[in-house]
């Protein structure tokens, strides 16, 4: 009897490959913004660590990398006293948002008072007003606080940190997140004989440690960017910020692009160091307060 050798079956039907053009799409805009939104911040560096006659010409990488720039940037601006001063008013000014927010936002989102919405719709429309709107009232008021109490607020700290004590977005972004808080975690405090300040800083705020290490990076970029309200409330060298003292030097230092970009840089060390800390709380306060796209 003759053996029979069975073939493989092979299917009638080709395997193809469907391509999900909706997602090549979509990633191949998020490349293109990527790189164009790292693509000056590598510019820069470039450019600070190149010599003059590279820093004027078409030249991508420096051929011996210029460190000194940066010293000399430093040195000619005087960035150690302008660093200080910014560094004492992002404080100053962080703090107090961060703690007048959190009371704020948690009254909003866990207690009850007549026109508690009225209130909190108005406060979020001043987020549709330009900041300029904003500068000559609050400069009128920090003159007349001068005057009427012993401390001076011109051309010191009071007048760069009091007025930005408070933010809108800050108490929305805290809110957003306090509300979703299960309410069984307020009963059960209740039971243990604890109020709204304990149940706030024991039960609260431990578990919302991303969006308020958000609104402290929020806030601290914000005050250290700031340049015209500096300005306008100061009058000497003994309180202006560091985004002066960049401005200053570039205005100094006319045609020397290697080191205007060094000092640009020097400007930006403390802002990305605190972001590379708080990244991953950046991205699961704004994946978990409401504020996704």
């Amino acid at each position: 009897m003759a053996s029979q050798s069975t073939a493989p079956n092979l299917s009638n039907e080709a395997t193809t490959t469907s391509i999900d053009w909706f997602k090549v799409i979509t990633y191949t805009i998020l490349i293109s913004g990527a790189i164009v939104s790292i693509f000056p911040f590598l510019m820069t560096i470039s450019i600070s660590l190149m010599n003059l006659t590279e820093a004027t010409s078409v030249t991508w990488i420096p051929r011996v990398p210029q460190w000194n720039n940066y010293l000399e940037a430093w040195n000619e601006a005087d960035f150690s006293l302008f660093l200080f001063n910014s560094l004492k008013i992002a404080v100053l000014s962080t703090a107090g948002d961060v703690v007048f927010s959190i009371l704020a936002a948690y009254t909003f989102a866990r207690m009850e008072f007549p026109g508690k919405n009225l209130i909190f719709v108005l406060m979020l429309a001043t987020l549709t007003l330009p900041q300029a709107i904003t500068w000559v009232p609050n400069f009128i008021t920090v003159s007349w606080l001068g005057k009427v109490t012993p401390m001076q607020w011109i051309d010191n700290w009071p007048a760069l940190t009091i007025p930005f004590m408070a933010s809108a977005f800050g108490i929305f972004l805290l809110r957003q997140f306090f509300q979703q808080i299960p309410d069984e975690l307020w009963d059960s405090a209740q039971i243990d004989g604890a109020g709204h300040m304990r149940y706030l800083f024991q039960i609260v705020l431990p578990l919302s440690r991303a969006p308020v290490l958000v609104l402290a990076l929020f806030g601290f970029t914000g005050s250290w960017d700031s340049l015209a309200w500096p300005i306008l409330v100061t009058r000497t060298l003994t309180w202006r910020p560091i985004s002066y003292g960049l401005q200053a030097f570039l205005d100094e230092a006319g045609s020397f692009v290697n080191l205007q970009m060094a000092g640009a840089l020097i400007t930006m060390i403390p802002v990305l160091i605190l972001y590379f800390f708080t990244q991953r709380q950046f991205i699961e306060a704004m994946t978990r307060s409401g504020l996704k796209g």
